[in-house]
């Protein structure tokens, strides 16, 4: 891809999330995610493979289609109550249309069905930026507006996502799509929480993007798409496996590493509102997407003998350190002692 389009399709995507998370106005914020939409087509469809350009179509009419029911929720809230402001959501026709649309951008279930295949005709790096950077405009549109929200349709939404994006990486080959479910069911928590605290849910994207970020990145360094390579990836970069390895079990939220905090919390908030039968079958429902991340992570560190599978083969094995890779590997296994800092700042 040329680099000059590159970069206008890097610097689109900063201005239209900026846009988005600071805008109080409607029309603004609808804005900042139609720019955010069509900067990331051209990266979805760069390599100019039938796949990539099936997933850049799937990925523009899901994603026209929610921001065309933002805009229709808006306006039908400011032609009730002469309001255009994010917070000032009173239309309860309104609210259920908003819930809706944000459901389509950010993946939930029912609504889940264009993410695992735009995940899987993407490069890497997209992928990357659509399960991490693409998620933070339509989840700061539902912090604004959480005290307006249905409750019950919240949390069954939440609940569904755990389940389906749990049951449906149970049987994928294809480290992008369990990926791709895997960020179904994080959603599904953090959207369990938003209406009782608003800041929980803000931590929890926010250490879900460094475990995600750290988990990408070392999928790209060692080019690995599915699991069968994975099995042999280990002769390249042991220690990377390694730390791959570590970075899924945080994932999983296992407890002496960084993703069990946001779990911990959530249950913990949850609990409080009385509302211990979610709790309960979120953390049952987690079980689901436990068994798949530690099966990613047995491949990453299992030691076969290399063989001859049909996979391009490297010559040369870039070496090169990567920084940013080992600090969110290190922060994805060692922030769970920080917890009393963390609950002191929500």
């Amino acid at each position: 891809m040329n680099p000059h389009a590159k970069l206008i399709c890097a610097s689109s995507l900063i201005v239209g999330t900026t846009i988005t998370i600071s805008s109080n106005h409607w029309i603004l914020a609808w804005t900042g995610l139609e720019i955010n939409t069509l900067a990331i087509i051209p990266l979805i469809s760069k390599s100019h493979h039938p796949r990539a350009t099936e997933a850049a179509i799937k990925y523009f009419l899901t994603q026209s289609t929610a921001s065309a029911l933002i805009l229709f929720s808006s306006m039908t809230n400011a032609w009730a109550t002469g309001q255009w402001d994010i917070t000032q959501l009173n239309h309860p026709t309104s609210c259920l249309m908003l819930t809706m649309a944000v459901a389509i951008k950010l993946g939930l279930v029912p609504f889940h069905f264009w993410f695992p295949e735009v995940l899987q005709g993407s490069p890497l790096t997209t992928a990357l930026l659509l399960s991490t950077l693409m998620k933070l405009p339509p989840i700061t549109l539902l912090l604004l507006t959480s005290q307006s929200l249905n409750p019950t349709l919240l949390t069954l939404l939440a609940i569904s996502s755990a389940l389906i994006g749990g049951w449906m990486g149970l049987n994928q080959t294809q480290t992008r799509k369990i990926l791709a479910f895997s960020s179904i069911s994080h959603l599904g928590w953090m959207i369990a929480v938003i209406i009782y605290n608003p800041q929980l849910t803000t931590l929890t994207f926010i250490l879900y993007t460094v475990m995600t970020t750290a988990v990408f990145l070392s999928l790209t360094k060692i080019k690995v798409l599915k699991l069968s390579t994975m099995l042999i990836s280990w002769t390249k970069t042991p220690m990377l496996n390694f730390t791959l390895m570590l970075t899924l079990l945080s994932l999983a939220g296992l407890p002496p590493l960084t993703g069990f905090l946001p779990k911990w919390l959530i249950i913990q908030e949850l609990t409080k509102q009385e509302m211990t039968l979610t709790a309960t079958i979120l953390t049952m429902l987690s079980l689901l997407g436990l068994f798949f991340y530690l099966r990613l992570a047995y491949h990453s560190t299992i030691t076969l003998p290399p063989n001859s599978l049909n996979h391009m083969k490297l010559w040369r094995t870039d070496k090169t350190p990567n920084t940013p890779t080992a600090i969110l590997t290190a922060l994805s296994a060692s922030l769970l002692p920080l917890t009393p800092l963390m609950i002191t700042m929500l």
